[in-house]
C-alpha cells in the first residue's frame, strides 16, 4: 500500500521549514504523513504501539489486508524522511501541549482503541474478553512483540455482527478453540459485516445464533455459562428494526471465553476541553468542515473525528486533513468562532 502522494523517492520538493506532529501512525496518520512529506514539511508521526499501521498490522487479519504491502508503504515514507516514534503514548508518555509547542500545526489521528462491554451481571469474570483488545495481542504475540499468548477455551462465545466480531470467529478457530458461536442481536441480513460474511462463518463451523443476545454470564471465578435472551425484530420507521426481547426465551450455552464485539470509542489523548479543545458528547473531537479543531494549528482526522469507519474512509480522510494542513501552514488562518470555543472549555477545563 503505497502512502505517498505527489511524489516519489528520489524527486522529493525542498524542505518549507515547517513541522507538523502526527498523533497516531494509523491509516488516518499514514495518509495525512504521506500527503505532507511530499509538500516538503517535516513529518514525525507518534504511537504508542511497537510498530507504525495502527489497525491495519494489528486490529485486522492478514488475510483481509497483507502485511507485507503496509510495511513496504510505510518503508518508503521513513525513506523519504518521515520520522516515526514508537511505544510512546500522547497523554501519557508525551504531554500533548509540548508536541503543540514545538509544532508549527498537529494532527490527532487516535482512532477508536477502547471497546464498549456489556453490562450485565457476571461481566466480571474471568474469561471475558473485549474482542478488540484481544485481535491487538494476538497479532502482538504472533509478531513477536509479546512473550505471552493469548488464552483460549473449548467453546468460545463472540457477540457482534461486525467485522471485528466475525475476525474475532477465526482468529478464535486459529488459536485453538473447538467450538464458536456468534450471537447477534439483529439477522444477518441487518448485520454491519454483511450476510456473505455470517454465510462464509458457518461454512467454517460457526454456529450463528441470530436473534439473541447476552444477559447473563455465571460461573465461579471463570465464565461459565451464559443466558441468552431470543429477541424478535421491530420495525421503527427509521433505519434497521429494533431488537426486543421476548420475554421466557431464555437459553443456556456452555462456554468458557467470550469475546464482546460490540462497537469501539474515540480516544482522543486528552480529556474534553483540555489544551482548548472540544470533544463530541460521542468522544469524537470537534472540527470543522476542514478538520480544524477548536485550538489554533490543531487538526483532527480518521475515527477519532468520525467515530468508527473502515480502512478506506479512515485513509481518505488522513489524505484530506493533510491538504488543510499544508494549506493552513501556507495561510496561518484560523476561524474565530473555533478558537472562542476553544478558549471556553480551556476555561471550564481548569
Amino acid at each position: 500500500m503505497r502512502f505517498l502522494k505527489g511524489c516519489k523517492l528520489g524527486a522529493l520538493p525542498n524542505p518549507t521549514g515547517k513541522r507538523v506532529s502526527i498523533i497516531g501512525a494509523g491509516p488516518a496518520g499514514l495518509g495525512a504523513a504521506g500527503v505532507l512529506i511530499c509538500k516538503g514539511h517535516e513529518v514525525v508521526i507518534y504511537d504508542q504501539l511497537p510498530e507504525a499501521g495502527g489497525l491495519l498490522i494489528f486490529g485486522i487479519p492478514d488475510f483481509r489486508i497483507p502485511k507485507k504491502r503496509i510495511r513496504d508503504g510505510i518503508k518508503e515514507m521513513k525513506d523519504a524522511g518521515v520520522k516515526i516514534i514508537l511505544n510512546k503514548k500522547v497523554g501519557r508518555d508525551v504531554d500533548l501541549e509540548s508536541i503543540i509547542d514545538e509544532s508549527d500545526s498537529v494532527l490527532i489521528a487516535t482512532g477508536t482503541w477502547r471497546s464498549r462491554e456489556l453490562k450485565v451481571p457476571g461481566c466480571e469474570l474471568d474469561g471475558i474478553h473485549t474482542a478488540f483488545d484481544y485481535i491487538v495481542n494476538y497479532h502482538l504475540y504472533k509478531y513477536g512483540y509479546i512473550n505471552t499468548p493469548p488464552e483460549y477455551g473449548k467453546k468460545a462465545l463472540v457477540i457482534g455482527g461486525g467485522l471485528t466480531a466475525v475476525d474475532m470467529c477465526y482468529i478464535a478457530k486459529e488459536v485453538g478453540c473447538e467450538e464458536i458461536y456468534l450471537s447477534y442481536r439483529r439477522t444477518r441480513q441487518y448485520a454491519p459485516a454483511g450476510k456473505n460474511e455470517f454465510n462464509q462463518l458457518e461454512k467454517e463451523g460457526v454456529k450463528i445464533l441470530e436473534l439473541t443476545q447476552p444477559t447473563k454470564f455465571i460461573g465461579h471465578s471463570r465464565v461459565e455459562k451464559v443466558v441468552l435472551i431470543r429477541n424478535k425484530l421491530v420495525e421503527t420507521g427509521e433505519g434497521r428494526p429494533k431488537p426486543q426481547p421476548i420475554l421466557g426465551s431464555d437459553i443456556e450455552l456452555e462456554v468458557d471465553i467470550v469475546f464482546q464485539a460490540i462497537g469501539e470509542i474515540p480516544t482522543p489523548p486528552f480529556e474534553n476541553g483540555k489544551y482548548g479543545i472540544h470533544v463530541n458528547s460521542d468522544g469524537t473531537i470537534y472540527t470543522d468542515e476542514h478538520y480544524r479543531t477548536t485550538r489554533k494549528g490543531v487538526f483532527a482526522a480518521g475515527d477519532v473525528k468520525t467515530g468508527p469507519s473502515l480502512i478506506g474512509p479512515a485513509l481518505a480522510s488522513g489524505k484530506k486533513a493533510g491538504e488543510e494542513i499544508h494549506n493552513y501552514l501556507l495561510t496561518d488562518e484560523w476561524p474565530d468562532h473555533l478558537l472562542k470555543i476553544g478558549r471556553e472549555y480551556d476555561r471550564v477545563s481548569r
